[in-house]
């Protein structure tokens, strides 16, 4: 355990300083609104760093960077599809759902959003939103979960059993106590530390291995078809693997961060701030696990636990390339990584939970003090259950999350998307698009059609579905003057 000492000190250090933040943030959480959208006072820098580290969970760091090393760049279009969803979700999305949401009840979470933007007296369209957020957020929490107790595992040699605990505890202590004042600044924090492992990593790796040259011709020989983007794919391949980016326009802690953000001004700053971070960030992860491929096939003798498991591949570069020391910052990125969505999914769970049930069905009338608790419970709630789903050690943290980012992108992408451009949408038509692009995504996984990715069919019927009921209806005049002020609002201010 020597060797493992300053990486273990590293581990400490930085989880006491991500739980520190999370007291700090206790101190300004007053309300429901301060616990679950920080009271809507997220600047630029902030709004722009906190979208990308909860986006980026243990995936950046264990997942891609394992399939480029098993796959080559072939691997690679799923960073091309995430970069161009995020700029289009940014784009069209962000500043009008913040404007949206604050004209429309100044709604805290999506049922929320969805029930007063189409006046749904019934409660019908908050209930099914809300389940969907818990079934699929659930699983999605599970991954992070999975992602945290592998980084463990591998680096202080604990059992499995005991590594998911390790892993989730943290993160769990900061988002029951600081709520998402304390998701979001620790986030800021986490993205600047994910940042700086996948610039460095790489050009250590490449150092290692003799310079861009030498690393290049040993990727060749080890198999030419390293370099060819569409190896061992296929039209439907491709577009499967693009089709990620269709994800972004319904992830709940994604949105939730325009949401917040102080105003549509910042907007536009964060989107560039963002999208920088992010391109640097995906395209350090490419290079991690390509690079690799030449380390290892050059240092077979250590190459034992990634053959075992490619999605470590980071994880031992880091070990065998660094200082103890440094090894242990950039060890701490990924759980950086982890912890900063898996805090984000535990806050919307919790929120959908108190918001959207407890407090539209249960208890009307509760106090603030009240809220604010039974939203923390709902975060330990939530939190066992994705543990308990983590408990099998064989889960692959890519195929949870595939799973999980598509159903939301299904459910809620077309949904937030056409709500926020056409004001012809009407309750029903959103409720037939959350339904549809639910179920599609269920059955096309079960019965692996054709072989695309289940979120594209699910994409186009759920946009299919809100389209045709809508135009069978039509919206009421509040309805149509609400959404027109808040456009007026986003055009005066962007």
């Amino acid at each position: 355990m020597s060797a493992s000492n300053p990486t273990l000190i590293t581990f400490v250090i930085y989880i006491a300083a991500m739980v520190l933040i999370g007291f700090m943030a206790y101190r300004s959480t007053n309300n429901l609104s301060d616990y679950i959208l920080g009271g809507r006072s997220l600047g630029s820098v902030v709004t722009a760093l906190s979208a990308g580290a909860s986006d980026m969970s243990g995936w950046l760091l264990m997942g891609l960077p394992g399939a480029i090393y098993m796959s080559g760049l072939s691997e690679s279009w799923i960073a091309i599809g995430l970069i161009v969803g995020a700029y289009l979700n940014w784009l069209f999305v962000a500043g009008r759902l913040r404007v949206q949401t604050e004209h429309n009840g100044d709604a805290l979470t999506l049922p929320d959003y969805f029930s007063s933007r189409f006046e749904d007296k019934s409660g019908l369209l908050r209930i099914i939103s809300a389940v969907v957020i818990l079934v699929f957020f659930t699983i999605y929490c599970a991954s992070g979960i999975v992602a945290g107790a592998r980084l463990f595992e591998s680096t202080f040699g604990m059992s499995y059993e005991t590594a998911l605990w390790a892993g989730a505890a943290a993160t769990i202590a900061y988002t029951f106590v600081g709520g998402f004042l304390a998701v979001s600044w620790t986030d800021t924090v986490q993205a600047t530390l994910m940042i700086f492992a996948l610039i460095l990593t790489p050009i250590i790796v490449l150092l290692a291995t003799g310079g861009v040259d030498t690393t290049f011709l040993a990727i060749e020989a080890q198999d030419p078809s390293n370099f060819n983007m569409l190896k061992n794919t296929t039209f439907i391949g491709v577009i499967s693997l693009l089709g990620w980016g269709l994800g972004y326009f319904g992830q709940p802690h994604i949105l939730a961060r325009f949401m917040a953000a102080d105003s549509v001004k910042s907007i536009a700053n964060a989107r560039r701030i963002s999208m920088t971070w992010m391109i640097l960030c995906l395209g350090g992860t490419v290079a991690v696990g390509f690079f690799g491929i030449a380390y290892f096939s050059a240092h077979p003798e250590v190459a034992g636990p990634v053959t075992e498991n490619h999605e470590r591949v980071f994880i031992e570069l880091a070990k065998l390339l660094f200082n103890p020391w440094i090894a242990g910052v950039l060890l701490s990125a990924i759980l950086a990584a982890v912890m900063s969505t898996l805090s984000c999914q535990l806050l919307v769970c919790s929120s959908a939970l108190t918001e959207d049930f407890y407090k539209a069905f249960l208890r009307k009338h509760a106090s603030q003090l009240e809220l604010v608790w039974v939203g923390r419970a709902m975060v330990l709630v939530v939190a066992l259950i994705a543990i308990a789903m983590a408990a099998n050690p064989e889960n692959r943290v890519l195929g949870l999350v595939s799973y999980a980012w598509a159903g939301f992108g299904a459910a809620f992408g077309p949904v937030v998307l056409i709500s926020v451009m056409w004001k012809g949408m009407t309750r029903d038509g959103a409720l037939a698009g959350i339904i549809v692009g639910a179920v599609t995504v269920i059955l096309w996984k079960h019965f692996a059609l054709l072989g695309l990715y289940e979120i594209i069919p699910g994409f186009i019927f759920a946009s299919l579905a809100i389209v045709l009921v809508s135009k069978m209806g039509a919206p009421s005049a509040g309805m149509v003057q609400r959404f027109e002020a808040a456009e007026k609002d986003f055009k005066l201010n962007q």
